[in-house]
């Protein structure tokens, strides 16, 4: 049974300044998510459970901490959380159903893939997905506020990174090592130049207008080469 997503008790009220403390009690959540944004490559969502016993310092919004230190503190949170969990939603589902409801897919299939069931869960953002397996606040800024988001956003980042780094050696050219498939402007170029690769986002605007642009030109490159 599927519990109702408006969230009660304490974690539904505080005040967002004091979700800034460390977890006291087991089963609270965080969600986060990485790569909304990019053309190319999936959408990594998170979820983790602290351990109330293990501190982690330095947790903060994965966008803001240096790779070296995500790297070090990824490592720490998946030897000392309760639970932690990651999934990738890939660019068919996302061009299908579009990147917002891909987002809320993950968040719901992270949190389903708890090995300890959350008794509550903090999402960054201002929705949450239906339904969910437990009673949900949504947080904006969440992953600058709540130990458990900032957990999770670093996981989900740090995941999106290595994943990007996959592509590019499968994918050569684009440079997805660099720009993680974000709308850099040399990615923009290679785009033009090499036209989109299967894991481009063929319904985000940049990559749909270079795919327009080849169709327009099949029929003109099918002319020059017929016949005489």
């Amino acid at each position: 049974m599927t519990l109702p997503i408006d969230g009660t008790g304490i974690f539904a009220t505080l005040p967002p300044h004091k979700l800034r403390r460390w977890p006291d009690v087991d089963g609270l959540a965080g969600v986060d998510e990485a790569g909304c944004a990019p053309l190319a490559g999936p959408v990594v969502v998170a979820a983790v459970i602290l351990d109330p016993a293990a501190r982690i310092n330095g947790l903060d919004d994965s966008k803001i901490l240096p790779e070296p230190t995500r790297e070090k503190l990824y490592a720490r949170i998946v030897a000392r959380a309760l639970a932690w969990s990651v999934v990738a939603v890939g660019v068919e589902e996302i061009d299908r159903v579009n990147i917002f409801h891909a987002r809320m897919a993950g968040m719901v299939r992270a949190l389903e893939r708890l090995t300890c069931v959350p008794r509550f869960a903090l999402i960054d953002g201002n929705h949450l997905p239906r339904p969910l397996p437990c009673p949900a606040r949504a947080l904006v800024d969440g992953d600058a506020i709540a130990p458990s988001i900032s957990a999770a956003s670093i996981i989900a980042k740090v995941t999106r990174d290595r994943l990007m780094r996959e592509m590019d050696a499968r994918w050569p050219g684009y440079g997805f090592a660099q720009h993680k498939g974000y709308p850099t402007p040399s990615h923009r170029e290679a785009l033009q130049r090499l036209g989109p690769c299967p894991e481009h986002r063929r319904s985000f605007a940049p990559v749909r207008a270079v795919c327009a642009k080849e169709q327009a030109s099949m029929p003109v490159q099918a002319e020059l080469l017929s016949p005489l």
